[in-house]
């Protein structure tokens, strides 16, 4: 049986080259063999949240695999046909279960039927996308492409406690569309009608999350910003400060976890710096949403937005698409501080 081999070493050498991999094989039906898995990380090899992705992709397409287990640096995924229906994914750490949910759900949105996922692990861990950004950022533009689903929250799961629970509703789409995020900064409009500041809590006290909103409106001059202190459920404490900017078709989600012995004020201040950096380049798209796009717009052909410089994430997702279904994006700086990312249509 032929592989096509893939180096987890390339780029940024972490988890990205695995989960993208995964989720080409799956729409392509090409088997695949991942050498060199996580080798930049302190920690090679497949950690608890990166072999939960690897038996998830397994399990909705029937793939057979070798070489799948904890510590693992290479693994072999021959992937069947993908089969939509209800599944449950655990980590049993604090590891990303968003990063899992991202691995799974474009080949199941691309499925003949409706998929119901349930998600137990981490949510909010300062390390990976969260349940928030996946709900506020990505999914919004999701369903500008054609893809429908539904965030169903049983409880957050912050690290390290971990804990939290989830549920996905996927319903099929039989094709992405094609979208264009490339609007100025300035036409986002960075009123403070569009910009929203909220800090989530568990187990803390409403007045560490009360300093985060008042440093940060302060620093970015949002005194009429929509503003928030909630307290949510998980099994341990925990508090992630979130500063947006909505337009018209997504929102740009700005986040930072708390920390043991970090301040409120110097959480805020590092996450309002995000958001100053982000405001000064016009961009459309912000870092890290703009690494999550790359592959939506693969499977849909085409696609455009612009962002601050791409990070080594970015870039690495663009290599392994292109090996797997040989699109080659293009990268454009535009100014010192604005990049336009493209596919198509040009």
């Amino acid at each position: 049986m032929h592989y096509l081999i893939i180096d987890g070493a390339q780029g940024e050498g972490g988890g990205q080259v695995l989960r993208s991999a995964l989720t080409l094989a799956m729409l392509t039906q090409q088997n695949i063999e991942i050498i060199n898995i996580r080798a930049g990380r302190k920690k090679p090899g497949l950690l608890r949240q990166h072999l939960t992705c690897v038996l998830a992709a397994q399990q909705i397409c029937g793939a057979v695999t070798d070489g799948v287990e904890l510590g693992s640096t290479r693994i072999r995924f021959a992937p069947g046909n993908v089969k939509a229906g209800n599944y449950q994914f655990a980590i049993g750490t604090a590891g990303s279960t968003v990063l899992v949910c991202q691995t799974v759900l474009p080949a199941l949105a691309l499925a003949t039927g409706e998929s119901n996922v349930t998600f137990s692990g981490g949510t909010h861990n300062g390390l990976s996308p969260s349940l928030c950004f996946l709900q506020h950022a990505y999914l919004p533009i999701l369903q500008h492409m054609g893809v429908v689903c539904q965030v169903t929250e049983h409880g957050y799961g912050f690290y390290p406690a971990g804990g939290g629970k989830w549920q996905l509703n996927i319903k099929p789409s039989l094709q992405l569309a094609h979208i264009e995020l490339s609007q100025a900064g300035a036409d986002f409009a960075v009123t403070q009608e569009n910009c929203g500041i909220r800090a989530l809590l568990s187990q803390l006290p409403d007045s560490i999350g009360q300093r985060e909103v008042e440093t940060a409106q302060k620093l970015l001059n949002w005194q009429q910003a929509t503003s928030r202190v909630k307290q949510v459920s998980s099994p341990g404490p925990g508090n992630s400060l979130q500063l947006s900017i909505r337009a018209d078709t997504h929102t740009n989600l700005f986040e930072r976890v708390g920390e043991y012995g970090v301040s409120a004020e110097r959480v805020a201040k590092r996450t309002a710096g995000r958001v100053r950096k982000f405001i000064q380049s016009q961009a459309a798209v912000e870092e890290y949403l703009a690494d999550q796009l790359l592959l939506p717009i693969a499977l849909a052909g085409s696609g455009r937005f612009t962002t601050t410089k791409p990070s080594l994430h970015t870039l690495t997702n663009i290599a392994v698409i292109k090996q797997l279904l040989g699109k080659a994006f293009m990268v454009e700086q535009l100014t010192p501080v604005l990049w336009q990312i493209s596919l198509g249509r040009q």
